[in-house]
């Protein structure tokens, strides 16, 4: 992990891994110019990279010459050149140009801009077998060449069809010969057919046999299971007898006996519902005895209370001057609030105004070479605009269509300014107010109608009017004449979002003048981006040292935005415009005034109000709640319960209950006495119902047997048409190698006779035609082009085959590798509670240059999942996306070590470290490759690990040198510092 604040040269660790590796400049997007890296105020730089190998480690050294943009090259101490150092690199799977490898601070954007197809040859190169992405671009190569030979095939079948319409004199005879050629034909297949047929016929047989066999079966089942329930009821006799008798009589009478227990019980319970009855009596009485005390004690104070309020003098004149007031305070604010109305309505027709002079036939002149544009280079952008302006009814907040069409520069000299500021992604882009209302919109167009376009949604407060760091005036020396904001017209919602975005709103824009004096202007503050007639410059400055790092680019003409209107005439309209919503302004604003302190008289009042109407009520107030306390007394006095009586009441139900009781005793001892004498007397049927029963089940006895003789005759049949018909299956396969459910042999006859008379019939029909050679049906070219035809489709068809292995050497493998990037995706997005996926896609299977990898992910429970891009996600979002499939590829990576520079940077805490902890588990690892993590700054009480290397770095014109640094002392300052 590589650590420190902004501007001290953690990402020039970076661009010197690259750069001494013999990576491009354009991978850094820093410089186009090797030399650019080189410190400034030096001629030249160097870098030093030592690699491990198993045979011996190497180490590469690269010297920068500022002067010629030239580098010197030495291996192992050896000069060499750049291809030896390339191919070195390249032996060792290192790929500083794959983003899936190396991703430094300024390509991070990009990695969420890399199309389907690009995310997978960068993954194959990353973590797949070397031969992975050598398949890929030989499927490729292959699907080319297939195309040709399908062209050639058909090239040779139409000039075979020229040939045989040239012989069509020869129609009969050749008509003669394949009509004979179909007999004979037809013989063949008979004779293929016949043993088919004898098989066939002795295995219905067996058929026939398994069926009876089946059917003997079941009648034997039968029998069997209809002398199950006399053997089962004569061994219920005989248990029966052994353990004695239990007749309908003694169950009677034990009936009778549990239902005089039963009522019994029932009498308890009765006499002790009757008690808890006059408990909850006591217990009511004793509540109410409570009540009424506390009443007369209220009562007693209330009165007390009305004794010390006494009498009061008449306040109702007092309220109803203030109640005069109130009214005219309430005439005054509705008129107030009518004058209001009129100049909203003023200023309303004036906008009206503005708009029906700006929205003349040249804008729509414009808007339609816009439209044109637009569908020239995005048609699916078009295609969106269309249904938007046909559907905006279905969004609740603004939605704006694609910037280009909606920005309007005043001055169409100053439109390659814009253009070259938003990137052309973003001037296609729908603006949205409202992002459920984005995810609505891309739902469609792009999910459902598979549109490729992009959005973006203004951020909640608005920054359109945002001041810049400092006025135009005070750069005016310098040759800027405006910034970038004062260049165009939009819609605010799309102006809020360029400056958020690209912060238009302080990038100036000069002349020549600024290019002469370009030195003096980058040492000026504040300023990061600027434009100067021709080219753009960005400065990025050390926070630490103040010292500027500069990189400028050619500015490019414009393409879409030089249509305009009179932007002189539109300017005059709005400063007439604006001069009379100002004096309105003015006015409304001192109303505004005059209606708060009317309000706060108002509240005033209201409350004086309200303490006079209390004080007057007060004493009524009182004598009420006295009155309705003493009615209440008088109610609980009179509802009293007399508990003498209801204890009276009890006694008398409880000894009636008793006396019920005794009576079911008695009945109950009688029971008893006649269960005891029936008992006995039901021993005598049993025996003889036990000898009927032995005597049918041995009547059925021999129907048994005759079934079970003719079950093994017919097993011994089976046995025999089993043998015979496997004998006729090996000799029809010896003779026809087809099945007799082939479709050549169902037009041919079933049986042995039809299939005897059919070939009579065949061979009497081919003696009739003679004469006939093979010849007659083709000439000598016709021969030659098919056998080339055949040769050539042969040959397609071998090298579709080939296509066929290979794409299966290369899709299965692919497909694993796939699963199991989703798999550690998916889980590392579960473990912070989103979801994501990683799949294959593909709109055609054989068209290998298609094919891509697809990241699909769902930060908020209440979405979908949708594709990872540049603008569906915020930064953060798409960060934490970038990082977990960095993340899912580590373990897999074959590539000896991955940098990935300030990703952190744009995530919330809770994702940081999230995104943190799940980096430590998975780079820590053994088994994986060496990990750079570049980051300016780190959330407290991280989780680290042992296998973690930690480098501070703290470069700055005013540090130590390195010679004087003193480690230890450094740690015993820290250490005294803590103690105190």
């Amino acid at each position: 992990m590589i650590v420190g604040a902004n501007g001290t040269g953690k990402s020039s660790i970076v661009c010197a891994i690259c750069l001494g590796l013999a990576g491009k400049t354009a991978i850094l997007g820093r410089g186009d110019k090797v030399g650019l890296y080189v410190k400034r105020g030096c001629n030249k730089g160097s870098v030093e990279i030592e690699l491990h190998k198993a045979q011996g480690n190497l180490v590469i050294n690269r010297e920068i010459h500022v002067e010629n943009n030239q580098s010197t090259w030495m291996l192992n101490g050896k000069h060499t050149s750049q291809k030896t150092v390339e191919e070195e690199v390249k032996a060792l799977q290192i790929q500083v140009s794959n983003l899936c490898q190396f991703l430094p601070q300024e390509k991070v954007g990009e990695f969420a801009k890399m199309t389907k197809v690009e995310l997978l040859e960068a993954t194959e190169k990353s973590v797949g077998p070397p031969e992975m992405y050598e398949f890929h671009c030989e499927l490729k190569t292959f699907r080319t060449k297939e195309r040709e030979l399908e062209n050639v095939c058909k090239e040779k079948a139409s000039a075979l069809e020229k040939f045989k319409q040239r012989n069509e004199r020869n129609k009969h005879d050749v008509e003669r010969y394949y009509e004979k050629k179909r007999h004979l034909d037809n013989i063949k297949m008979l004779e293929k057919k016949k043993p088919w047929v004898e098989y066939e016929t002795a295995r219905k047989e067996l058929e026939g046999v398994k069926k009876s066999r089946e059917d003997a079966k079941k009648q034997l089942k039968t029998v069997r299971e209809s002398q199950a329930p006399m053997l089962k009821k004569i061994q219920h006799i005989d248990s029966q007898l052994s353990v004695g008798p239990v007749t309908e009589s003694i169950r009677e009478a034990s009936q009778k006996c549990k239902q005089k227990q039963d009522q019994l019980d029932r009498k308890h319970r009765e006499i002790e519902d009757i008690k808890q009855a006059f408990s909850l009596k006591q217990t009511e009485a004793a509540d109410r005895q409570k009540r009424i005390s506390n009443t007369r004690r209220m009562i007693d104070d209330l009165r007390a209370e009305l004794a010390n309020v006494g009498d009061q003098s008449d306040v109702t004149p007092q309220i109803n001057a203030v109640n005069a007031e109130l009214r005219r305070i309430q005439e005054e604010k509705a008129k107030m609030e009518g004058e209001k109305a009129d100049m909203r309505r003023e200023k309303d027709n004036l906008n009206g105004e503005c708009r029906r002079k700006t929205h003349t036939g040249s804008l729509d002149d414009m808007m339609k070479i816009k439209e044109e544009k637009l569908r020239g280079r995005s048609k699916d952008t078009y295609a969106a605009v269309q249904w938007l302006r046909q559907n905006k009814h279905i969004f609740s907040g603004n939605v704006y269509e694609p910037m280009m069409l909606v920005i309007s520069v005043r001055n169409p000299n100053h439109a390659k300014y814009v253009e070259n500021h938003i990137p052309f992604n973003d001037l296609r882009a729908f603006v949205f107010q409202k992002r459920e209302d984005m995810e609505k919109f891309m739902m469609e167009v792009r999910d459902s109608q598979n549109l490729r376009v992009n959005s973006v949604f203004a951020p909640e407060e608005s920054c359109a009017t945002r001041a810049p760091s400092r006025p135009i005036e005070s750069l005016k020396r310098f040759g800027f004449f405006a910034y970038l904001r004062e260049l165009f017209d939009a819609p605010e919602e799309v102006m809020s979002y360029l400056c958020n975005q690209y912060k238009v709103h302080d990038v100036p824009v000069g002349t020549d003048q600024t290019k002469a004096m370009i030195k003096t202007v980058i040492e000026e503050p504040y300023l990061k981006v600027l434009y100067t007639a021709e080219e753009k410059y960005s400065l990025k400055k050390s926070f630490y040292s103040g010292k500027t790092s500069t990189s400028n680019s050619a500015v490019r003409p414009s393409q879409y935005l030089t249509m305009a209107v009179d932007a002189e005439e539109k300017r005059q309209l709005e400063e007439q415009i604006r001069v009379s919503m100002q004096a309105i302004d003015v006015q409304m604003s001192a109303m505004q005034e005059r209606a708060a302190k009317l309000d706060h008289c108002d509240n005033e009042l209201r409350a004086q109000k309200k303490g006079l109407s209390e004080m007057k009520g007060k004493k009524r107030q009182l004598e009420q709640k006295i009155s309705t306390k003493q009615d209440s007394l008088r109610q609980m006095e009179q509802g009293g319960i007399d508990l003498q009586k209801a204890e009276e009441e009890t006694k008398a139900q409880i000894s009636a209950v008793n006396s019920q009781k005794v009576a079911i005793v008695a009945e109950f001892m009688a029971h008893m006495k006649v269960q005891s004498q029936v008992n006995a007397e039901e021993t005598v049927g049993m025996t003889a119902e036990k000898t009927k029963l032995e005597t049918d089940c041995r009547e059925g006895s021999a129907e048994l047997r005759v079934l079970e003789q003719a079950c093994a005759m017919l097993e011994q049949r089976k046995a025999r048409l089993l043998e015979m018909c496997k004998g006729l299956m090996r000799r029809a396969r010896e003779i026809c190698n087809m099945d007799p459910g082939e479709s050549a042999f169902s037009q041919l006859p079933d049986t042995m006779d039809e299939i005897d008379a059919m070939l009579n019939e065949e061979r009497s029909r081919a003696d009739c035609f003679t004469g006939l050679s093979e010849n007659v049906s083709q000439k000598q070219e016709i021969k030659n082009l098919e056998k080339e035809l055949d040769e050539k489709s042969n040959a397609l068809k071998t090298y579709r085959q080939n296509i066929s292995e290979a794409k299966e050497r290369w899709l299965n493998p692919l497909k694993q590798l796939v699963e199991q990037i989703n798999d550690k995706f998916s889980d590392f997005f579960r473990s912070m509670q989103c979801a994501g996926e990683v799949d294959l896609h593909s709109e055609n299977e054989e068209e290998y240059d298609k094919y891509g990898i697809r990241i699909r992910v769902k930060f908020r429970s209440s979405t979908q999942l949708h594709e990872l891009t540049a603008h569906h996600q915020s930064g953060g979002e798409r960060s934490v996306s970038t990082m977990l499939y960095l993340m899912a590829l580590q373990e897999l990576n074959r590539c000896p070590f991955r940098v990935v520079d300030e990703i952190n940077q744009g995530m919330d805490p809770v994702n940081e470290r999230r995104v943190f902890d799940i980096v430590v588990r998975t780079a820590c690892k053994e088994t994986t490759s060496q990990y750079f993590f570049i980051t300016p700054k780190l959330l407290q009480n991280l989780q680290y690990a042992d296998e973690m290397t930690v480098l501070c770095v703290h470069n700055g014109p005013h540090m130590l040198p390195p010679n004087k640094w003193d480690e230890k002392a450094f740690t015993r300052r820290c250490v005294r510092r803590k103690g105190k």
